[in-house]
């Protein structure tokens, strides 16, 4: 199982804001063994209600007999600053005031978010990553980082994201803090605070994850006498009671800001011209019934990225495909491996010849 630790960064934290954190910490951990030559390093960026546990909610991409074995590669996730797995957030203590911060915590980028990260890599000390990994709003903040520190990773696997997030996808989160500001708990300086209005910003979210079909298929009722108390509306009041007793409305708003506000274009003179910055060898990866990053989104990166790959998965599972069909994901990023070693041992044979 993976091993739990905290990242401690005691001086001063500017934001791109040009606030201030007196300091976090983050929540991280590792599983697998660092090889000599620190070669097989996986890095995982999550998703937006994701932790720092990747055998949690993509255990079957990690794990013996998986595809990042922990006998063969070194994988290490870190939830997020602002998160509530462990790291800094709303809900920590301010040294400074002995306060919780709640809606004082400041707004943060994904950007700020990469580089914190990059300070734990640098107290690991892994001077190079393999494979810089992530999705949705991971895939964000991983493509905003392999720009951030184009000479440390070698590989990126990019998966149901985008360079610059959309009028649409923006639209989506603003209805959901609206959900939130809607509780009248949400003035309140407590834990608590939105935890009503959060039940319905997620009900309103996975309208954007799933699909027509998703529901169609799961949520679909028997016979034809029903006339009230539906399964699917049953199941959007479930899916918010969920997520509500393990997570907290002061993170879902400012991490659904962070997500708005990704543009790898800013200060980089457009996002064309940020993406011909990257270095990594990149696999860009889309789900085809995806709502909220949709195909385009995807096949646009890879447009702009010579030399790239992708691959289309096929789900009925809309945006959540790339949590579900890993089966598919897991040979995508075989066979990117694989056009590479076959590239490599070609231009070996024209050496030598």
């Amino acid at each position: 199982m993976p091993e739990h630790h905290v990242f401690h960064h005691q001086q001063e934290f500017r934001l791109e804001s040009g606030a201030l954190l007196p300091g976090f910490q983050l929540a991280y951990t590792t599983y697998g063994t660092l090889n000599p030559q620190g070669s097989n390093v996986v890095w995982v960026c999550h998703a937006l209600t994701g932790s720092a546990d990747v055998t949690d909610w993509w255990g079957d991409l990690f794990g013996e007999g998986r595809l990042y074995d922990p006998r063969e590669w070194f994988v290490v996730c870190a939830n997020t600053l602002g998160g509530c797995y462990g790291s800094t957030g709303p809900l920590s203590v301010n040294p400074i005031t002995l306060q919780p911060y709640f809606h004082t915590f400041p707004q943060f980028t994904n950007r700020d978010v990469v580089r914190a990260f990059d300070l734990l890599r640098q107290e690991l000390e892994l001077e190079r990553v393999h494979t810089l990994l992530g999705g949705s709003l991971g895939g964000q903040q991983a493509l905003e980082w392999a720009l951030l520190k184009p000479n440390v990773f070698e590989r990126l696997v990019h998966v149901a994201s985008n360079a610059r997030h959309s009028p649409w996808g923006v639209a989506f989160n603003e209805s959901q803090r609206m959900a939130i500001r809607q509780d009248p708990s949400w003035g309140n300086s407590t834990r608590e605070a939105g935890k009503e209005g959060l039940k319905t910003a997620r009900a309103i979210a996975m309208l954007s994850y799933r699909h027509y079909n998703t529901y169609h298929l799961s949520q679909q009722e028997p016979g034809h006498s029903i006339t009230d108390s539906f399964r699917a509306a049953s199941y959007q009041v479930y899916q918010g009671e969920k997520l509500a007793n393990r997570f907290n409305a002061y993170t879902y708003w400012l991490l659904s800001k962070a997500m708005d506000a990704h543009n790898v274009g800013r200060d980089r003179g457009g996002v064309e011209k940020a993406l011909a910055q990257l270095r990594a060898r990149c696999l860009f990866v889309g789900v085809d019934t995806d709502l909220l990053f949709p195909v385009e989104e995807q096949r646009f990166l890879h447009e702009q990225v010579p030399g790239s790959s992708f691959c289309l998965l096929r789900s009925n599972y809309g945006h959540d495909g790339f949590l579900v069909e890993v089966e598919q994901l897991t040979d995508a990023i075989q066979d990117f491996y694989q056009q590479e070693q076959v590239k490599q041992e070609l231009n070996y044979e024209k050496q030598e010849r």
